[in-house]
């Protein structure tokens, strides 16, 4: 994914996260920070269950 695509993805997830903010990362950090998101997102849902 490239640098848009990642941060489009972030803010999927993370609604609140502005692009701006988001911009001023590495695509490896943020690359770093959606896979965190996205194991959350996998946690909240087992909580859920």
């Amino acid at each position: 994914m490239d640098k848009q695509e990642l941060i489009d993805r972030i803010r999927e997830i993370n609604a609140t996260a502005k692009t701006e903010f988001l911009a001023t990362f590495s695509e490896k950090d943020l690359t770093a920070y959606l896979e965190h998101l996205m194991e959350l997102d996998l946690e909240e849902l087992a909580v859920c269950s």
